[in-house]
């Protein structure tokens, strides 16, 4: 079995600025994430947000399949950050960081130019389980504040810090890229966003590439 990077067992809070477990500090961006989101859910109602629609998204027909990438993308993130955090500090750095960007971008557009999609069918073509799933997505994950879209950054990012990894092997990096390519696309094929979403999230990610990796060069 693989050694974990860092003795985690000998992390107490007050070690939190130590050199060896300083990185954990990077997880609050989640803290604050979460808060903004929460804040902004309630704070802004859904009729004070300019509807995001193209063309594109008449043409994209409703596929409930796309919503297993689209649920496999909580899974992929977790086992990301983890696996990082125990073998690649480095990379879990870089990860979480790229992830901190695109959220900031993300939620000052959210405030800014609070914004949300109408692409919901108002009912499914089939009665399924996986119909039913994406019923219970509808409820659990609100159609506002979709643009750019989170799904497809938090994925291209993951996928670009494992090609970064030289301990995965390419069968593994195949299999993050083309995970994250049916995430991207599940994002338009379950309705949950508009591909002008996916669109605006591949500047965002630019720019996380940019600070992450080819700043300080």
């Amino acid at each position: 079995m693989r050694k974990p990077a860092v003795d985690y067992r000998k992390f107490r809070l007050r070690k939190i600025n130590a050199p060896e477990f300083a990185h954990l500090k990077l997880l609050l961006g989640w803290v604050g994430y979460f808060a903004l989101y929460f804040l902004t859910e309630r704070l802004i109602p859904a009729e004070k947000c300019v509807v995001v629609h193209s063309r594109l998204d008449d043409l994209i027909p409703f596929c409930e399949w796309f919503v297993i990438p689209y649920v496999f993308w909580y899974g992929l993130i977790v086992f990301s950050l983890v696996w990082f955090l125990l073998y690649n500090v480095e990379n879990f750095k870089a990860l979480q960081t790229y992830i901190i960007i695109t959220q900031v971008v993300a939620m000052a557009v959210y405030i800014l130019l609070p914004n949300r999609q109408d692409l919901r069918p108002e009912v499914f073509p089939r009665d399924n389980f996986l119909t039913q799933a994406v019923g219970v997505l509808y409820q659990v994950d609100t159609s506002t504040n979709v643009c750019p879209s989170l799904h497809v950054a938090y994925s291209l990012g993951i996928a670009s810090v494992w090609l970064r990894e030289k301990a995965a092997c390419r069968a593994w990096k195949a299999f993050v890229v083309a995970a994250v390519v049916l995430i991207c696309l599940s994002t338009m094929f379950i309705k949950q966003h508009s591909a002008v979403d996916v669109i605006a999230a591949l500047p965002v990610c630019a720019l996380a590439e940019w600070i992450v990796f080819y700043r300080k060069k």
